[in-house]
């Protein structure tokens, strides 16, 4: 009796514990599934754990309920990686660390052989996780163009003239942009989600079941582009507003529901296969019933073993958590004191020949790459194309707050990129180091333009975001500072111009401005 009470109070300690470990974690969390309707779906994930969880009781209690040290080392792994996290600002790796810490509490109370019983109520919850954000923008990116080229077929099938530039279509008189809230990836990510749990409670053959979950993928993305052809015919007949507000809501609802309904009829046919002609298949093999081999109450039971207060002690996850917890504060507290440096409000405007005119970011774009300090300027040599200057300072890329990466954002209003590569800038007169930067080509009709940019974080000059992830992480233990910036370097490709004249613009102005941004982004 007693050990039971100690283990009762210390899973109570161990979930208060956790809960303030990870507040920023859920809080933003919370925040993202109550504010971002591709992530609507994950408030309900926790909740239809808990239920497949419930269903699976019989199973459970057939496996017999145990402590297990196994749990401990879950818990460990978990820990470790919020660390990890923590210093490199990523909160995807701190919310598959609570998974992870879940995982090691279930193992740790009902030993591994429970926890083998209900492996798909745990897996599922990593679904209502939100995706990277460079991920999620590169395939937001990539489902914005699809969707633009299938709205496009579907309006040329029914008859409407229209052409497609990148992400944006051309209807004549007016022109719709196929922004990232209408790329599809709000009908993928729930109705994966969907497909999942409808695979596990379809009790059919594997094969079907893989197939079931593979097919949401172009459902979502070819009933998102006969939206999006819909709109444009709704616009074509009756005006834009048609494509805002309540009817894009609507429709929106209406073709998720939609594809909803192509999920349960393919589980139709699906289950007819093989079935011989037995019309009782679908019920039978898709139900909320849990089909335990011994469902009678109480058969099958195992008692629970309870280990003496010392092995409950020892197996007790709060002695972890509570230093863990104690260790994460002081890591979360922790000071960063970046090197002193000019601010950009005194950036100048006149370099070695360069005129620059200073421009103002708006608002909204300022407010989600919540940087610290910018400049934003257009720059002239003679009377030359203009270059394009853009240097986002951060004092401290914690979660939520760091370089944001222009990979991302550069197909947009009609562009696309046509070519992306790697290249090596060498060190000119006055330059302090050679650079290895980005290079992007995009063109949006017969326009091109020509964008470097890389990573200045401390003292290294970076163009892989993984590696600046990496050494946000290792500079932050090392040296205690997570200061840096992005730069990034446009032009257009002028009447008369080539690729190669551009890049010898772009290589001169780099080597005028290199000098001069050590005083805004030290090492």
């Amino acid at each position: 009796m007693i050990s039971k009470l100690f283990l009762g109070f210390s899973a109570i300690l161990a979930t208060v514990s956790l809960g303030y470990l990870y507040a920023d974690s859920l809080a933003f969390l919370f925040g993202y599934w109550i504010s971002s309707e591709d992530y609507s779906h994950g408030m309900f994930v926790p909740l239809i754990s808990l239920f497949l969880i419930w269903q699976a009781r019989h199973r459970i209690a057939e496996a017999g309920i145990e402590n297990s040290w196994w749990g401990l080392a879950v818990i460990s792994a978990g820990l470790f990686l919020y660390w990890i996290g923590e210093f490199a600002t990523l909160y995807v790796l701190e919310h598959v660390s609570l998974w992870m810490v879940i995982v090691g509490l279930v193992i740790a109370l009902m030993g591994v052989r429970g926890a083998r019983a209900i492996p798909f109520p745990l897996a599922y919850l990593l679904t209502s996780i939100p995706l990277p954000v460079f991920l999620y923008a590169s395939l937001s990116s990539q489902l914005q163009l699809w969707s633009s080229a299938l709205g496009v077929g579907w309006l040329q099938l029914v008859g409407v003239t229209a052409f497609r530039e990148g992400n944006v279509i051309d209807l004549g008189p007016i022109q719709l942009q196929v922004s990232e809230a209408c790329s599809g990836i709000r009908y993928l990510l729930p109705l994966t989600s969907l497909a999942l749990l409808c695979a596990y409670l379809f009790k059919d053959r594997m094969w079907k079941r893989v197939v079931l979950v593979l097919s949401s993928i172009p459902i979502s993305v070819l009933v998102n582009g006969f939206r999006i052809g819909m709109i444009g015919v709704l616009v074509e007949w009756y005006g834009q507003g048609t494509a805002e507000g309540f009817y894009h809501l609507f429709e929106g609802w209406v073709l998720f529901m939609a594809s909803l309904g192509l999920l349960i009829l393919e589980m139709l046919v699906l289950a007819s296969i093989g079935s011989k002609g037995d019309r009782s298949s679908f019920l039978n093999r898709f139900t909320w019933v849990d089909r335990s081999p011994n469902p009678t109450p109480g058969a099958g039971l195992q008692p629970l073993r309870s280990p003496s207060p010392s092995a409950s002690a020892s197996l007790s996850p709060s002695s972890s958590t509570s230093a863990s917890l104690h260790a994460s504060h002081l890591m979360v507290e922790r000071e960063e004191v970046p090197p002193p440096r000019a601010m950009f409000i005194d950036f100048p405007m006149k370099l070695d020949g360069w005129v620059g005119t200073s421009l103002t970011m708006e608002k909204q774009y300022i407010d989600v790459l919540r940087f610290d300090d910018y400049v934003l300027a257009d720059y002239r040599f003679d009377v030359g194309q203009s270059v394009n200057l853009y240097v986002a300072y951060y004092r401290s890329q914690r979660k939520g707050q760091s370089a944001h990466s222009p990979q991302s954002c550069l197909p947009g209003g009609g562009w696309e990129i046509s070519s992306f590569n790697s290249m090596d800038l060498p060190a000119r007169s006055g330059m302090v180091r050679s650079l290895h930067v980005n290079r992007a080509l995009i063109q949006k009709d017969s326009q091109k333009q020509i964008v470097l940019y890389w990573f200045k974080q401390r003292d290294r000059i970076l163009n892989n975001e993984y590696l600046v992830k990496f050494y946000l992480f290792w500079d932050a233990l090392s040296r205690g500072r997570t200061d840096g910036a992005l730069v990034r370097i446009t032009s257009l490709v002028g009447p008369g111009e080539t690729e190669d004249i551009v890049d010898q613009r772009l290589l001169r102005f780099v080597s005028t401005i290199e000098p001069e941004l050590a005083r805004y982004v030290p090492d």
